[in-house]
């Protein structure tokens, strides 16, 4: 059945080319030599008895198990929050993968209100999630703009961790996430899980335990 439709849509072309293109009788041989060429092609490296494999929308991308909106509502006080209405829109489509609609959503936000910190997070954790997890210079300005906005909130020093783990630059992200929590204050939103993924962080690179950010004070010896 396959061989027939192929065969059917060379004489189609053909027929197309005659009729509607007014190919010249001298050039006939050689547009039926390029369909049968074509046909030739098809024959030597089409499997046509393979099922199809529907081709991932643009915007997909692997599932590495981080769930970015999640971690960011976790990571922000009510007075951190948006009030635009249009963040709504912009998470259910990064929630979707179409990250590159929710960047362009979130990056209309902060042109709206270039004080939205938690819209510069978003897209800047769009931005990554778009490049497959590649730290691009497009969000690494985003995440510099939410620093800027509050310096000493965990928030952008998180993201910015995660996203240098998800490149395999473990010891920079061990070093981004030591001064995140060394400069963030106590009791910020997030903090004790961005402690503990740390300490699994310092433990998978080997780090002892008495040089690890949580490690207990040395006991002072008494007389």
């Amino acid at each position: 059945m396959i061989w027939f439709i192929a065969i059917l849509v060379a004489l189609v072309a053909f027929a197309a080319a005659v009729a509607f293109f007014r190919l010249k009788r001298s050039l006939w041989m050689s547009f039926l030599a390029a369909l049968a060429f074509g046909l030739a092609g098809y024959a030597m490296q089409a499997s046509p008895d393979l099922p199809g494999s529907p081709k991932a929308p643009e915007d997909a991308r692997p599932d590495d198990g981080f769930d970015s909106i999640e971690a960011r509502k976790q990571l922000l006080d009510d007075a951190d929050r948006s009030r635009s209405a249009l963040m709504i829109t912009a998470d259910a489509m990064a929630r979707q993968r179409r990250y590159s609609d929710a960047a362009t959503l979130y990056n209309g936000i902060t042109l709206d209100n270039p004080q939205d910190f938690d819209a510069w997070l978003g897209k800047g954790n769009a931005l990554v999630d778009h490049a497959n997890g590649a730290l691009t210079p497009p969000a690494v300005y985003a995440y510099r703009q939410a620093a800027d906005l509050k310096p000493t909130h965990p928030g952008p020093g998180y993201f910015l961790g995660v996203a240098l783990i998800r490149q395999g630059r473990m010891m920079e992200a061990r070093q981004v996430w030591r001064d995140t929590v060394e400069e963030a204050p106590e009791g910020a939103a997030g903090l004790p899980q961005i402690i503990g993924q740390l300490d699994r962080l310092e433990g998978l690179l080997g780090v002892p335990e008495d040089q690890r950010l949580n490690a207990a004070p040395p006991v002072e010896e008494t007389e």
